[in-house]
């Protein structure tokens, strides 16, 4: 599980409070990986342990850490974390940031905190990366799963699990198609 564990980068530290999973090829249409193999989501087809980043929006980076086995493409979104070390750093990096709950409380919040952008893709986060991410500090609490966050298909399915009650957690919005 990868709530409650710390992922360490360019000198901050954050606790992991919610994460939204996605499965592989055929199995999840709002899954990366749904069509196959590409240049952008190969990593995700494994090893396990792995950052696959990638960029949204055209300005703003998100992680997964693969977690299915080699040939089988499985990614876990970093959605969201609480700053434990480093916290001038982070509220440098994201001004904007009204509280410190704030800091790191959406995905691509997450990665402005701990400056990760594409070079970090299919880096280890178990070591010898750019990321590092270690176990919790301690009990993680009673976790919450719901539907996942703005994705355009399989939006019921309910693959994102959160910390319940954290302020870090970030806001849950349905996905709304775009007129045309």
């Amino acid at each position: 599980m990868l709530l409650g564990r710390r992922l360490t980068a360019n000198g901050v530290t954050v606790r992991l409070t919610e994460v939204e999973a996605y499965s592989g090829l055929g199995e999840d249409p709002a899954s990366h990986a749904h069509r196959g193999v590409t240049d952008r989501n190969r990593v995700m087809f494994g090893p396990a342990g792995r950052l696959y980043v990638y960029q949204i929006y055209g300005m703003h980076f998100c992680a997964n850490v693969v977690c299915g086995e080699s040939g089988r493409a499985a990614a876990v979104l970093l959605r969201a974390g609480a700053v434990v070390d480093g916290i001038e750093v982070a509220r440098a990096r994201r001004p904007a940031a009204r509280r410190d709950s704030d800091l790191a409380a959406g995905p691509a919040k997450l990665m402005q905190v701990l400056d990760l952008n594409r070079s970090a893709d299919d880096t280890s986060v178990l070591g010898g990366g750019p990321a590092t991410l270690a176990p919790p500090d301690g009990p993680v609490g009673p976790v919450s799963a719901g539907p996942r966050v703005g994705v355009t298909s399989a939006h019921d399915v309910p693959w994102r699990f959160w910390i319940t009650g954290d302020p870090t957690v970030s806001a849950y919005r349905r996905h709304t198609p775009r007129a045309r």
